[in-house]
This record gives C-alpha cells, structure tokens and sequence, in this order.
C-alpha cells in the first residue's frame, strides 16, 4: 500500500490509497481535519500507469492537490484576520511561482552557460550549466530556510517524515514514539528534485550544438522525459536502499533533505499522526510503502 505526504501552513497532507486527509492546528490549538476520497482521474487508466509516464501523472496531480490543500490551510491560518485565500488566487500564485522557477532554474543557466561557448566545449558548458543550476537551487532553499513561517513549514515536514518512517517501521502511532524516528526519507520530493539537477546534466548533453532558442526550447522540451526518469529512480532506490551502491546513490537526497526539514515539537507530530491515521484503513500488519514530498 502506499502513502504519501506533504506539509502545508501549518500542518501536514497525507494521502493513502484511497482517501486523502489534511489535518491543521488551528489557533486555539485544536487540530482540524478533513478527508477526502481520492478523486485521481489520471491514473485510472493503465496508459497513465507505465513506466515515465506514471511519474509525469503522479507530479501533476501532486500539485492539484498541493494547491487546493494549500489554499485549505492558508484560509485556515487567516481565518482569525477575516480574510480567505480563493483558489484562483492560489493558482495564480503557483503559477507566477512556476514560471519563475523555470526562468531560474532552468533558462537562465542555460543562457549563461552558452555565453561561454567560445571557450568550453558542449560537454563543458552543459557541467557548467549543471553546477550554476544546483548552485541556485541550494542558494533558494538556504535563504527561505532562515524565513521564520517557512522554518515552521519544515518542522511539519519533518513531523511528516517521522510519521511515515514510524509507519512503514511498524512502530505504533503515538509521539513518544515517532520521535526518535528520521526527519529523512529516501523517497522525498527534496532527493527527487536533486534526481532531476544531475540529470539534467546528463540529457542536455547529447541535444547538441544550436542557438539560445534551440537550447532553451530542448530544456523545456526534455524536462517532463527527465522528471519522469526521475520518479522511477526515486521509487527504485526507496526499494533497495539496503543494497550498497543504492544507498550511496541516495546519500546526497537525504543530505540536501537536511536543508528542506527541521526537528518538529510534539504537536506537530500530532497534527502529522492526525492526517496519517484519517487515511488508514489497511488492518495491521499490511505491507507499506511510502511516498513522501
């Protein structure tokens, strides 16, 4: 069976295999949750569940469902000032946020690598191009790291890692004792977006030469092939990760997790454990497998 997760505002999202729940602290300390039955219409056809594909599909509904648990929870943080968050705000939101990564992220390394065009070769300019991105990328979560509401965002991370990690352990549910457990897991979007930055490397290597529009349309182009690459090799190395070469393999995610999450205090663990048992419905004993973002 497998379960996935994904810190909100205040609070954590955890999606079972047939229901999805949130579960929020609210101000006066109470903890609201809400279940939803899984509506995926994707991956109801067995098209969307091959290899590549199926991690194309699996990233797109994670973000619908990112945006309208996010919105969820931000009304829920606002609810004490009289304001609300609509979801075409969110969406907007996300979008303007999208557009902006992908000029970061991706073109602009791109057009800077190709300035040195006359003094590197293809295969050096794409490494070079690799190593600004991953510079950039480790610069962006640094700095929103020291943001207080964003730190608070990684605590609930953590607490969701935890809880997962507790659960595919066979531990019982309860914070004394998920505590001890890892704020890590091999599975997180964290390693997935690091799986993506090498690879990039790797692909935009064999496009060849050609002007800034050929090089900035390849990228774009190329990005759904490598992220679905990606997702198979995170769900690969989650599965072996007791085999040698494959833990060495997933060592650098879960050192750059250390980045995107923070040690969470017991009521964040309640709120995690909340929204992990609203979508429980598996008997004990049943084999487990998570997905955690």
């Amino acid at each position: 069976m497998q379960y996935g997760g994904q810190a909100v505002i205040e609070g954590v999202m955890m999606r079972g295999p047939r229901k999805t729940a949130v579960a929020i602290r609210k101000a006066n300390g109470e903890i609201l949750v809400r279940t939803d039955l899984n509506d995926g219409i994707f991956g109801r056809h067995p098209l969307f569940k091959m290899p590549l594909l199926r991690g194309v599909v699996a990233l797109f509904e994670s973000l619908i469902l990112g945006i309208r648990y996010l919105t969820f929870s931000a009304n829920e943080a606002v609810e004490e000032e009289g304001e609300e968050l609509s979801t075409r705000d969110l969406v907007l939101t996300v979008i303007v946020a999208l557009a902006a990564a992908v000029g970061i992220f991706v073109l602009l390394p791109a057009g800077a690598a190709l300035l040195l065009h006359d003094h590197l070769s293809i295969l050096w300019q794409n490494v070079v191009e690799g190593l600004l991105r991953m510079l950039l990328f480790l610069g962006y979560v640094v700095a929103i790291g020291r943001v207080k509401d964003i730190e608070r965002v990684f605590q609930y991370h953590g607490a969701e890692h935890k809880a997962i990690n507790a659960l595919e352990a066979g531990a019982a549910l309860r914070v004394e004792t998920v505590r001890p457990y890892s704020t890590l897991h091999p599975r997180c979007g964290t390693s997935f977006l690091l799986l993506v930055l090498i690879l990039t490397i790797v692909f935009f290597s064999v496009v060849g030469r050609g002007g800034i529009l050929w090089r900035l349309a390849s990228r774009l182009v190329l990005l759904p092939v490598i992220a679905g690459l990606a997702y198979e090799m995170l769900k690969f190395t989650g599965r072996y990760l007791n085999v040698p070469l494959v833990r060495a393999i997933a060592a650098p995610g879960l050192w750059l997790q250390k980045l995107t999450t923070r040690e969470p205090d017991d009521g964040m663990l309640e709120v995690a454990l909340a929204a992990l048992k609203a979508v429980m419905e598996e008997p004990p004993g049943t084999e487990v497998n998570a997905d955690v973002r």
